[in-house]
């Protein structure tokens, strides 16, 4: 077993992430862990905690290194609809293909499981759904000002459920929906909150 002074935390973290992730803290236990890491319990304790501060660690490592970086790229793009087209193209790719098709998003997961029952984790969930409905708050004010936005479209209420739509995106994909469907829903979403002239903002092909 490697030593406590003796690994990378933040590549023993990525690791854990997924462990977690795909597979959720209910069955996944610390030999699991263990297995996964190849350290002692004796390290993982004395650098993380238990159980529960490690897989608090696992989802703030989640939100720095996956999530944040997607809404960070919305929040700073200034086109308005097809940026949050653009953008839930993009989430439903990583949902549905690749390496992590159908493990969903930990902290959406984390939102429908168990694991809300922590007090810690609850406050970096709602820390995250609040960066989440900001980023498509600033897209959408950004819509309004280029007259992208239906006549009465309040920007408030539709990053509220923009917002919810992204989370359920996260979890209809990891129960087995289809990309198409998804990708439909969120096209028809986007599109109630458009003025009829406004640019395309679809979530993919």
């Amino acid at each position: 077993m490697a030593d406590v002074k003796h690994f990378d935390p933040d590549a023993t973290l990525d690791t854990v992430m997924r462990l977690f992730w795909r597979q959720g803290v209910a069955t996944t236990g610390v030999q699991d862990v263990v297995d996964a890491t190849g350290l002692s319990r004796s390290s993982l304790y004395a650098t993380f905690g238990g159980k529960q501060e490690l897989y608090r660690a696992a989802l703030e490592h989640y939100v720095r290194e996956r999530s944040r970086p997607l809404l960070g790229r919305l929040e700073e793009d200034d086109r308005g609809l097809p940026a949050v087209g653009e953008f839930f193209a993009a989430l439903i790719e990583r949902r549905c293909t690749g390496e992590f098709a159908r493990w969903g998003c930990m902290v959406s997961n984390a939102h429908a499981g168990g694991e809300n029952g922590s007090p810690a984790v609850r406050a970096v969930l709602d820390r995250q759904h609040r960066y989440l409905r900001a980023a498509l708050h600033t897209a959408l004010v950004s819509a309004q000002r280029q007259g992208q936005l239906a006549e009465g479209a309040d920007p408030d209420s539709a990053a509220d459920v923009l917002a919810l739509l992204a989370h359920g995106v996260n979890l209809r994909s990891r129960a087995g929906a289809d990309a198409r469907e998804l990708r439909a829903t969120v096209t028809a979403a986007i599109a109630a909150f458009a003025a009829p002239a406004a640019p395309a903002a679809r979530s993919g092909p």
